[in-house]
């Protein structure tokens, strides 16, 4: 004994030790249980597990049998799982930002997702740290999901913003599932919030005439801007998909336009437009123009000696639309709408000076996938069956989207057929032979 050492101390300590002992179970025999054995009163089972390179271990799983009786029927249960290669997570489960920083971040970095997507993720990860980084995964219940999504709302967050960040939630949860860290997801029964969808404005062949007659002298690069939303509103293809385009995916000959060879569109399938008329003629009056130093369709201004494409025309279409309303001199932001507002909007700035009106007011927020949206619209009412459309503008789904949402226009278009129905006293032309 030390010299300081009391016998107090000493039973302290000894009993202590003894607690957390593993102690073996007997049943009622008095027969040690093979596997199962008992620690500060709770059981445990001992059981041997192979890892990925085929080395054995001891590993200790935690029981919760409250008996003897019950805990040799869960240790069976967990015998089982083993064999069947899905026993529980065993050990320590990491908290939900150790896991991000040493899992799931390097594989979001090979999953092959687009840089946008990546940038999205990234975003909503951040604020998942700050909300449950310091849970453990197998922690994690509903009300704390529920309790970040209430969090986004209540800084202004829009529906569609917390359906984003659940779905983050569920990828890096199923991850955690697929690991064996936990064995359910907390966000399972967590409805996605609805969102407004507005109906869109149906602009017609006037307003995009008018829109690139606008677009020509609000921007430096008015010709390769109107050149962009035609070639738009004539394909139908995505806003990215087609600043892409080079023009050996142009086919003069067989009358084919190809969207995304390299397998860069939004479902990774290279796609087909057969050519319309418009579209023919458009590709056509391009090529006639075409710089003859570049394989893109729409080169980029900047790009001296070497051949890049334009990565964005959203600055010219800002331009255009900024080419009618008023201006305010504070925050240099146009287009307010149809009549002058008191205050801009934006800064709460007086100071707003008119600007000839160029454009109607319905034109002041036109978009790259009102394009898309005319394209498949006059699709529609052109008459053209859905899974063509479908397979011109890459839906996967066999045209069940374009009969969901533009199914309307070909219900206008009959009904417009319709009234052409006559009820009215047949008129009988008798032949001339029977007359005689």
């Amino acid at each position: 004994m030390k010299r300081n050492a009391t016998p107090g101390n000493q039973t302290d300590s000894s009993s202590s030790s003894r607690r957390y002992r593993y102690t073996k179970v007997l049943d009622n025999r008095k027969h040690a249980i093979r596997g199962l054995w008992r620690r500060n009163g709770k059981f445990v089972a001992r059981i041997t597990v192979e890892d990925d390179a085929g080395r054995k271990a001891v590993k200790w799983v935690p029981l919760k049998a409250q008996t003897a009786a019950v805990a040799q029927e869960e240790f069976r249960t967990v015998l089982v799982e083993r064999g069947e290669d899905r026993l529980r997570h065993i050990g320590r489960c990491p908290k939900f930002s150790d896991y991000l920083d040493k899992t799931y971040e390097q594989r979001l970095a090979t999953s092959g997702k687009k840089p946008d997507t990546l940038v999205t993720e990234h975003v909503h990860l951040k604020q998942l740290r700050e909300s449950v980084g310091h849970l453990t995964l197998d922690k994690i219940r509903p009300y704390h999901v529920t309790g970040h999504l209430q969090k986004l709302k209540q800084k202004g967050k829009a529906n569609r913003t917390c359906n984003l960040a659940l779905v983050v939630l569920r990828n890096v949860l199923k991850n955690a599932k697929i690991d064996g860290y936990i064995k359910s997801l907390p966000v399972e029964g967590i409805p996605c919030q609805r969102s407004e969808k507005k109906a869109r404005h149906l602009y017609t062949r006037e307003d995009i005439d008018l829109f690139c007659q606008a677009g020509l002298t609000a921007s430096r690069n008015g010709v390769e801007f109107t050149d962009y939303v035609r070639l738009l509103a004539w394909c139908g293809a995505r806003e990215q998909e087609t600043i892409k385009l080079r023009w050996a995916d142009v086919d003069f000959e067989h009358k084919l336009l190809t969207i995304g060879a390299e397998g860069d569109t939004k479902n990774r399938e290279a796609r087909r437009v057969d050519f319309n008329a418009e579209l023919e003629t458009h590709l056509k009056a391009m090529q006639d123009r075409r710089a003859p130093d570049s394989k893109w369709l729409f080169p980029s201004p900047q790009r001296g000696a070497r051949d890049e494409r334009a990565k964005s025309l959203r600055e010219s279409l800002l331009l255009t639309r900024a080419a009618s309303g008023c201006i305010c001199q504070d925050c240099k932001r146009t287009g307010f709408g149809k009549e002058t507002p008191k205050a801009c909007p934006h800064c709460q700035g007086k100071r707003l000076e008119h600007k000839e009106q160029v454009l109607p007011y319905h034109l002041q927020k036109f978009g790259f996938h009102d394009c898309r949206h005319h394209f498949i619209s006059y699709a529609v009412m052109s008459g053209i069956d859905y899974m063509t459309i479908a397979r011109w503008v890459g839906h996967k789904d066999g045209g069940i989207l374009i009969g969901k949402v533009y199914g309307h226009l070909s219900n206008e278009h009959a009904q417009l057929q319709a009234t052409r129905m006559n009820f009215g006293p047949a008129i009988v032309t008798v032949p001339q032979a029977v007359r005689s």
